[in-house]
């Protein structure tokens, strides 16, 4: 052989082994991505009854915005360190599981948005498992006849996925599946135990083989694999295998209070951790790949809303002990939520800046940028006759005392008068012919010769509470402009309205830079909805979506 030949070929070869050497660790990966964050109900929206025609339609279906690269910089300037981005696959491959070219590029974007804003970021296989139900079925289930039906085809994604990246360094991980369940939907661990497990972990090890097979940057890429269900339960810790020994695998579980109180959570944490330390972090390094300040069980709670000082104290404490274990953390949604993320903006400041400080310290200075820094105007579009957007509320109909608020106030870009109608939901008032709860109403017109209109809460009509308060049409389709909705309280102080659609219309949120979004579900008219938008009165198991969050019931 030329012997210069043969010298470039050794020299080829120790890069090549230099450059695997390099690759970090998977223990300094999660020490290094710092506190985390999900991008949630967007690509990993989803609809079974609809098929998309655009990829920003199959992104904005759960009411978020089509993410722009504005949102990232907004998170790594907050002090966050990786974004977890879920993705559904389903309604995006052909039949013989080949995925949509336009899809595709346009998750390679949303990637490329959060690691060229110097963050981490995770991709996965999301909703494409899941607890069934009438209109929703996942095609990735933890058994053993699932995995022999589905195991070419889970492979094929994991190939085109991991061809599409395989050049992308360390700063991008890949994570084999969400919450797989059994054939019975059941969460946090299989009725058949032997069964559930093993297929857990053949999903995993052929997550693994397929994409190291890939070669490139994947022969070493860190790679996560997920407990059945991503149960917290120190059983379905145990059962999840290593699927290859190297120092690039990661486990992830997720986790949900059912605090009580700043004790109560102390407590709940500390029990979280302890298992985490017992059955994975001795084996290889762990992240709570979900965790937020609300629960759907036993019973629906948002701690964040009910008792922020626990909420605070809570994620305050969980950051501060898992970074001390070396066990990363990725908040589930929240803190930037609808239209929010397209100023972008946080609704919950206070919430990001808690997580940040617990991960930095208490000195760590971020930015977190508010949506009442924004000036902001709603252009409602209203599909048809009598179509609602709310002000105030949702149809969760969570009630407030009418004695603590003496009205509301609606500017908007023209006097519309009799065109628009502002109605107030207030005490119960018996059932209608459907068996549905009746409410008390009251309506007033919009003013005709003026864009500013007050409306005083009439106690005598409405009762003792009132849930919601929207801007209804009278005249059919038609777009209007609400510049803004302030909630004027007894003691005279003032607090902003919410505003997002009911029923019946879309909104896009407008700030005078010139960004404009859709950002709300259109027609609805519940409290809970099934994975295709559809609303659902008594949710059996399964995820659902509320207020823009998932809402899991067990």
């Amino acid at each position: 052989m030329n012997k210069k030949l043969l010298i470039c070929i050794s020299i080829l070869f120790m890069s090549c082994a230099a450059f695997a050497q390099s690759f970090e660790s998977a223990e300094d990966a999660v020490k290094n991505m710092g506190v985390g964050w999900n991008l949630g109900n967007t690509l990993d929206a989803n609809d079974a009854s609809k098929t998309w025609t655009t990829t920003a339609q199959h992104e904005t279906c759960w009411g978020q915005p089509v993410t722009r690269p504005e949102l990232m910089k907004m998170m790594k300037e907050a002090g966050f360190g990786a974004i977890r981005v879920p993705v559904t696959w389903y309604q995006e491959m052909d039949a013989d599981g080949k995925v949509n070219d336009a899809w595709m590029k346009r998750v390679k974007e949303v990637v490329d948005y959060v690691i060229d804003n110097g963050m981490y970021c995770i991709l996965n296989v999301h909703h494409d498992t899941g607890a069934d139900s009438n209109t929703f079925k996942s095609w990735l289930k933890a058994s053993n006849n699932s995995y022999k039906a589905n195991k070419d085809k889970y492979e094929y994604l994991w190939t085109q996925i991991a061809e599409t990246f395989k050049d992308y360094d360390e700063h991008l991980l890949f994570e084999a599946y969400n919450e797989m369940l059994d054939e019975n939907s059941t969460w946090n661990e299989p009725v058949d135990k032997t069964d559930g497990y093993q297929a857990i972990n053949d999903y995993a090890t052929s997550f693994v083989t397929t994409v190291r097979a890939t070669g490139g940057n994947n022969t070493n890429r860190n790679l996560v694999v997920n407990t059945y269900s991503a149960s917290s339960t120190p059983d379905a810790m145990a059962h999840l295998e290593l699927p290859e020994e190297s120092n690039h695998i990661i486990f992830q579980i997720h986790s949900y209070p059912n605090w009580k109180d700043k004790s109560n959570a102390k407590n709940e944490i500390d029990y979280l951790i302890s298992n985490i330390k017992s059955n994975l972090l001795n084996r290889a390094p762990v992240i709570i790949g979900e965790y937020a300040t609300f629960t759907t069980w036993p019973s629906t709670i948002d701690y964040y809303e009910t008792d922020r000082e626990v909420a605070l104290y809570a994620m305050d404490y969980l950051v501060k002990n898992a970074k001390e274990e070396g066990i990363g953390t990725f908040y589930w949604m929240g803190l930037s939520d609808g239209s929010a993320r397209n100023l972008p903006a946080f609704n919950q400041a206070d919430l990001a800046e808690t997580l940040a400080k617990a991960y930095h310290g208490s000195d760590y200075k971020g930015k977190y940028p508010k949506v009442e820094d924004f000036q902001i105007v709603y252009v409602v579009t209203y599909d048809q006759e009598w179509a609602e957007l709310f002000l105030f509320g949702s149809w969760d109909r969570k009630a407030v005392n009418l004695s603590d608020y003496k009205g509301i106030r609606v500017e908007t870009d023209a006097a519309y008068g009799n065109k628009l109608q502002i109605k107030i939901y207030g005490d119960k008032d018996g059932k209608d012919t459907q068996g549905n709860d009746k409410f008390k109403e009251q309506y007033a017109w919009l003013s005709d010769n003026s864009t500013t209109t007050t409306v005083d809460f009439d106690a005598s009509i409405l009762g003792s509470t009132f849930w919601g308060i929207t801007l209804q049409t009278n005249s059919g389709p038609m777009t209007a402009k609400v510049l803004e909705a302030t909630l004027i309280k007894a003691d005279g102080t003032e607090e902003p309205a919410t505003i997002v659609s009911a029923w019946g219309c879309t909104v896009v949120a407008e700030t005078p830079t010139g960004i404009s979004e859709v950002y709300t579900i259109t027609p609805s008219n519940n409290a809970i909805y099934n994975l295709q938008g559809q609303r659902i009165n008594t949710p059996k198991k399964g995820i659902y979506i509320r207020n823009g969050k998932k809402y899991i019931a067990k």
